[in-house]
């Protein structure tokens, strides 16, 4: 065995954040439960540190107490935390305020909930520097430079608008132009980039880089998205259940993870172009521990594959892996030996049959607002087999919703629109259609909590779904429900709960399980398993899978995380500005060659396996549907432009190889040479 240390390695300089064996409860029903249990860290001076783990770790935990900022019932109940190497807990009120306007600032995970939407961007932004001593003309000066340095290229105009005007991403930089305002020498980041677009959340992660440099900043960045903390970081740090479990170099925890929870969470992942028909994502077996649970003294052990009686009752110290990687783990020199959790290979599947279940031809859709036409979809045509999973991707706003909505009737087409189900043309609205009609074209949406009604027990829920799709009643109705729960692995035990005693995992099986009630033919996808942990993702993804395999349902899925896209779809779709730009086989659309939007969203992707690949900017923001620039709609933000022809003819979409379209002046043969290398003077 190597040599084992106390606790994982602290750098000898003054850190910018230094946690010592801390301890955080919270009062819940009178009882202090316990959710950080003894958490040791040190982030030194312009460093970036990972925190990941799943949901309910303790991740935000420790970023609040950074602070402290925890919530009325939450209370550190021993250890110490200094910052900038002063001891936070030792200051008084006015000293923590202090602070927070000098040395510490943190950027949440969603931006538009962390701006006031009654008060004007440029007054939140300079609100810093006037609360730092500026007049008021200085201070709105100063926010427009600070806007000006997040890249925000028109600040004039976007400090005159409120949040609800600007896109997710402007929003984000709104509140990182806010938090580096004080030129703080640590910021915490938690979960910034959760929901965004790739091209966005490439834009984003660009900007905090260069922003780090300039401003010296150390960064504390939480996250469940690995790929992320590959790209961000040097050091990273594993929470589980309130323990650190691992710490080490990112490239080095990646390569040779050494925990049982770290190869796990590694292991959700679809890595290096894995396809549903060639693997099954492993999964973490169980689930975190409930708040302030007795936990054996490894708090891993009941979801551990390697674990053994001494788990039980000996806590493992932090084991020196190499030089600043350590793991809390008794059998960490063969953690590498960890079982699989899902051992079962991919389910088998039959070809699909030639004759397409779904189709659409020349479907449009306009909408009217202030006076303005917005075509947020242009003659978009498609078809979809039996068993078949076509992958649909592109930024906000470019109708991905739109179209999933006409789809399955929550919104009527332009006339003239034709959606078809088994060669039968479908009425605009869901209201309109017959039962059988509806029973075959279902939705699962992003998020669970608000397609759920919370109010309902899941029973009810189901059950209800059972009775307007199929019809059935009583006995026959309850032998179904059981099948159903079973079906998407939902314990029958919970059938009596609500919503809110779910975790996320549960709760989105409960929706899937609602809209497989009624034995569908297409399921639509929207965003299933964006707000979702890795090791629930990776059940969810598998989970459908299967269903699809056993019941030959189509899925129509939509998703901006495009690792999940590539493993889960037979063919791709990317949609621009209302326009099908790209359509073909996962293959070829990941590989080049590529339409030069595609191109661009594939490289804004952070990967966990640290692969440099050159990031290729988009110029701008997304137009705006109610006025569409002439000729190729992408021709204003183009890496790849040519010249006035983009401007002045609209490109038709065309078969560029066998079962390959795109809708691009470029052939395949000129793609493919061209993106050999990076655009000159756009990748960054």
């Amino acid at each position: 065995m190597s040599a084992t240390a106390p606790e994982p390695t602290v750098v000898q300089t003054t850190p910018a954040l230094e946690l010592r064996d801390l301890e955080v409860s919270y009062r819940v029903r009178g009882i202090w439960r316990t959710v950080l249990r003894g958490v040791t860290l040190s982030i030194a001076r312009n460093e970036a540190y990972g925190l990941v783990g799943e949901s309910g770790c303790g991740k935000s935990t420790a970023a609040f107490a950074a602070l402290r900022y925890l919530p009325r019932n939450g209370r550190v109940m021993n250890g110490s935390i200094h910052v900038d190497g002063e001891d936070l807990l030792s200051m008084s009120e006015d000293e923590v305020r202090q602070l927070r306007m000098s040395k510490v600032s943190m950027v949440y995970q969603n931006p538009t909930a962390a701006l006031n939407p009654s008060i004007r961007i440029g007054d939140q932004v300079a609100e810093v520097y006037a609360l730092a001593g500026d007049s008021d003309d200085r201070a709105h000066e100063r926010a427009q430079e600070m806007l000006s340095k997040v890249q925000i290229s028109d600040p004039v105009s976007v400090m005159r608008r409120y949040p609800h005007q600007l896109s997710g991403g402007m929003n984000q930089r709104v509140v990182i132009a806010m938090a580096l305002a004080t030129n703080p020498s640590l910021l915490i980041l938690d979960e910034p980039t959760t929901g965004l677009d790739a091209t966005v959340e490439g834009e984003v992660l660009d900007l905090i880089k260069t922003l780090r440099g300039e401003f010296e900043t150390s960064l504390l960045f939480i996250t469940h998205n690995l790929g992320v903390i590959s790209k961000m970081c040097e050091r990273m740090g594993v929470l589980y259940a309130g323990r650190l479990v691992e710490e080490g170099p990112v490239a080095e925890v990646f390569d040779r993870p050494s925990h049982p929870y770290t190869i796990g969470l590694v292991r959700c992942i679809p890595r290096g172009g894995v396809r549903k028909d060639k693997e099954t994502l492993d999964t973490i077996p169980g689930f975190l521990p409930q708040l302030g649970a007795e936990l054996p003294a490894c708090v891993f052990t009941d979801r551990c594959g390697l674990a053994e009686e001494i788990c039980r009752q000996q806590e493992p110290p932090f084991h020196r892996v190499t030089d600043g990687h350590c793991s809390r783990c008794h059998f960490y020199e063969r953690a590498h030996t960890l079982p699989r959790a899902t051992g079962a290979p991919p389910v088998p599947r039959e070809s699909p049959r030639e004759a397409p279940v779904l189709e659409a031809h020349g479907v449009r859709k306009t909408f009217h607002q202030e006076g303005h036409a917005i075509q947020a979809l242009a003659d978009v045509e498609f078809a979809l087999k039996e068993g078949e999973t076509l992958g649909l991707v592109g930024e906000s706003g470019s109708g991905k919703t739109t179209l999933a909505r006409l789809l399955i009737g929550l919104s009527a087409p332009d006339e003239g629109s034709i959606v078809e189900l088994d060669g039968a043309q479908l009425a605009g609205s869901v209201n309109k259609r017959k039962r059988d009609q509806v029973r075959a074209l279902q939705i699962v949406f992003q998020n669970p909590d608000s397609a759920l009604n919370r109010r309902f027990s899941i029973h009810r829920i189901l059950g209800r779904a059972l009775t307007m799709l199929t019809g059935e009643h009583g006995e026959k109705r309850e032998e179904r429900l059981r099948q159903l729960a079973h079906s998407v692995r939902f314990d029958v035990r919970l059938i009596g709960a609500r919503p809110a005693q779910l975790s996320g995992g549960l709760k989105q099986r409960v929706a899937i399980a609602r809209a497989f009630a009624g034995e569908p033919r297409i399921v639509v996808c929207d965003e299933p398993t964006s707000a979702l942990d890795v090791s629930v993702q990776a059940a969810i993804l598998n989970l459908l899978v299967e269903l699809q395999a056993q019941k030959k349902v189509a899925y129509l899925f939509i998703s901006h995380d495009l690792g999940v896209v590539r493993y889960l779809s037979d063919r791709i779709a990317v949609l621009y500005l209302g326009r099908l730009m790209e359509l073909g086989a996962a293959e070829s659309v990941f590989d080049p060659p590529q339409h030069p939007y595609t191109e661009a969203l594939g490289s804004a992707v952070p990967t966990a396996e640290g692969t440099e690949r050159t990031r290729i900017r988009l110029v701008g923001e997304i137009p705006s549907a109610a006025s569409p620039p002439s000729g190729c709609v992408f021709h204003t933000r183009c890496p790849r432009y040519i010249g006035d022809i983009c401007k002045t003819e609209e490109p038709e979409l065309r078969e560029v190889e066998p079962g390959h379209f795109w809708r691009c002046h470029y052939s395949a043969e000129q793609l493919r040479e061209l993106q050999k290398t990076p655009p000159p003077g756009r990748g960054v």
